[in-house]
């Protein structure tokens, strides 16, 4: 009764894709860069064979590393954590999601406050989370009005604070939006609610409240696939909001890194035979974004000395599958992610066709590795590398 980890360190980027210059993401390298300025320290990712995808100052490579290690290289359009899951669940994405570098459109402003009834919005344009509801957040207490806003991501966001628009509140508002205003050629990847509370100069985002509303994925996809092949599955982290709810036996969202390592190891010890996927969004969405190498070198670190308990407690058919769904290089200029190859390592490294696993020519291949541990039928494009 075997079980198969997929563990996403979010934003975990080594090395430009051949096309990053389409992204302007030319000489990107999120693992380099990070180890290069911080000189943080991964032992036990090492052992596993990190140190061997790409060099890393602080990694050495190692003759006999215990997992299988190379990289994988994004084919679908675009770089944002729902195309990279996607992808990784076996969808191909032809054509990115829309994103909004100039804010959302007048038409949209308009069907979205006539529907919910409001007199207007705050902000719509680009910010990062903290810096919009610190710029709009006394503006939206004096009067009433959403903070709505977007990244460079295919994201509508709506934050309010708690105490003018109840969280369930918002979450209305986010169901409406993604219902029937952001469709067709407005189609965001995600509507996300982003409650938060504190005064002026002291606001702070409920990041445990934040709820996700994605798109539903297309069939099949993995999570939903095995479902349907009588196959447990459990979601750690957000990976239940990128995929609409859908295909999962059990979800657990998570405050933080620290949380969804805590809940991958409650999990670990009580399930038989199931697929457990798991996102530790940190590394992304608190650094990467925030241009903050030194705090993404310590998250990576967290996870370092989280991995001795993660192993042991595989039983001897389970696998452990560890990878990325995007960059997010935290010492360039900008703070978007960015359009990178992924690390791969498959532990224990017999599980895998080969030791060295070069680079895959697409994220799918973990979809069609994931079923053919499992026995299944393999409805997807990729290669197994199990």
């Amino acid at each position: 009764m075997a079980n198969a980890y997929l563990v996403i360190i979010d934003g975990l980027g080594v090395g430009a894709q051949e096309d990053a210059a389409l992204y302007a993401d030319t000489g990107t390298n999120t693992a380099g860069h990070v180890s290069a300025a911080t000189g943080c320290s991964l032992p036990n990712l090492g052992k596993l064979g990190f140190g061997n995808i790409i060099p890393l100052d602080s990694v050495p490579p190692v003759f006999d590393a215990s997992a299988a290690w190379g990289k994988m290289r994004e084919v679908s359009a675009g770089k944002d954590s729902t195309t990279g899951h996607w992808e990784i669940a076996g969808i191909t994405m032809d054509k990115p999601f829309p994103t909004y570098p100039n804010g959302f459109p007048g038409n949209v402003v308009e069907a979205f406050c006539a529907a919910l009834g409001v007199e207007g919005i705050l902000a719509n344009a680009p910010y990062s989370g903290t810096d919009v509801i610190e710029k709009f957040g006394p503006e939206h207490q004096r009067t009433g009005k959403p903070i709505v806003y977007t990244s460079a991501d295919s994201v509508f966001q709506i934050a309010c604070h708690v105490d003018v628009t109840p969280v369930q509140d918002l979450y209305h508002m986010c169901e409406v939006a993604r219902d029937k205003i952001m469709v067709g050629e407005h189609a965001v990847g995600r509507v996300i609610a982003r409650p938060f509370a504190g005064e002026p100069g002291a606001y702070y985002r409920l990041s445990d409240q934040r709820h996700d509303y994605s798109l539903a994925p297309s069939y099949p996809n993995l999570p939903e696939y095995l479902q349907r092949q009588g196959v447990q599955t459990y979601s750690v982290g957000k990976v239940i909001d990128l995929f609409a709810e859908r295909g999962f036996t059990q979800f657990r969202r998570t405050k933080n890194n620290a949380e969804g390592i805590a809940q991958l190891l409650n999990v670990m010890a009580a399930v038989q035979d199931s697929f457990v996927f798991v996102n530790l969004i940190d590394t992304d969405q608190l650094f990467g974004h925030r241009n903050d190498p030194s705090g993404y070198g310590k998250s990576l670190e967290e996870f370092d000395r989280a991995l001795p308990a993660i192993l042991s407690k595989l039983k001897p058919d389970d696998v452990l599958i560890i990878t990325s769904d995007h960059g997010n290089d935290p010492t360039t200029p900008g703070t978007d992610h960015t359009r990178e190859f992924v690390p791969l390592l498959v532990y224990p490294h017999a599980k895998a066709v080969h030791a060295e696993l070069g680079i895959r020519s697409s994220f799918r291949d973990v979809a069609a590795s994931i079923v053919h541990f499992f026995g299944k039928d393999n409805p997807f494009s990729g290669t197994s590398f199990l």
